[in-house]
């Protein structure tokens, strides 16, 4: 071979050997792009013990959060706290309470392991729509037909402080076991007026709702916590934690709950 084939040969082994160093591995995916989105281990029936006034929005959760862990099976039990409290006194089942005060929470003692506060809430004046007894503020409801919770439940305690704050007297036509009743009461047009929560009308259009003077200063928290011999202790945990994290605080705000 004569030396200008060898020179020819040269170049083109070189020019071979520099595409060849040239090229690029082709990217290897990362694990985040290959690897199946993480399925929950937990599965079983979860008991929730909740205020009644924590009934939409905790639908809501309870819906958001079984998405998450479709083997568990979400069960609330909505009433007011103090009657939620004496059931599990007497040994019912439940793995989360959620009551809309801290002084309900507090009975329950050990039982409730480490409460945490997730929401707040305050009082307003629901009457029918049409506002037939003509309400205008707090003071009238010593002149008309008035609903209230009683005075061991959470709101109905809230309502005494309001009123006594505001130095008035009502005599209520009922004393309710829980919020809810309150209001289906005076939507119905059986009472003029009822003090419930705000959560309680939003979305509402079978009542009217009325702001009274005071109402900031008398403030619901609501603690929330897994219980102590739970049946189901990791999936009560884990809601515990869902209610507390961003994505249950949002829906909370959508229902009308302020921060804890």
């Amino acid at each position: 071979m004569n030396r200008s084939l060898l020179r020819s040969a040269a170049v083109l082994a070189l020019a071979a050997l520099a595409l060849t160093g040239c090229s690029s591995p082709s990217a290897e995916p990362t694990p985040d792009e290959t690897a199946p989105p993480a399925s929950s281990t937990l599965s079983g029936d979860l008991t929730v013990y909740a205020a009644a006034s924590l009934k939409n929005a905790f639908d809501e959760i309870g819906a958001a959060f079984t998405d998450e862990n479709p083997d568990v099976s979400f069960s609330p039990v909505y009433d007011g706290s103090s009657t939620l409290v004496t059931q599990l006194q007497e040994g019912a089942p439940g793995d989360v309470f959620a009551s809309a005060d801290e002084k309900n929470m507090d009975k329950l003692g050990d039982l409730a392991i480490d409460p945490a506060l997730f929401a707040s809430n305050t009082l307003v004046i629901a009457v029918p729509a049409g506002n037939p007894g003509g309400v205008e503020a707090l003071a009238d409801l010593a002149d008309v037909t008035t609903v209230l919770c009683a005075p061991e439940v959470p709101c109905g305690a809230a309502s005494t402080t309001l009123l006594s704050n505001a130095g008035l007297s009502v005599e209520p036509a009922s004393l309710e076991q829980n919020v809810t009743a309150v209001l289906t009461k005076v939507a119905a047009g059986e009472a003029d007026a009822g003090l419930v929560y705000a959560t309680d009308v939003v979305g509402r259009d079978d009542v009217e709702v009325i702001v009274p003077d005071g109402a900031d200063d008398v403030v619901n928290h609501y603690p929330i916590a897994a219980l102590d011999g739970a049946p189901n202790s990791d999936a009560a945990e884990a809601f515990v934690a869902f209610v507390l994290s961003d994505a249950g605080q949002t829906i909370l705000a959508d229902h009308g709950f302020g921060a804890p």
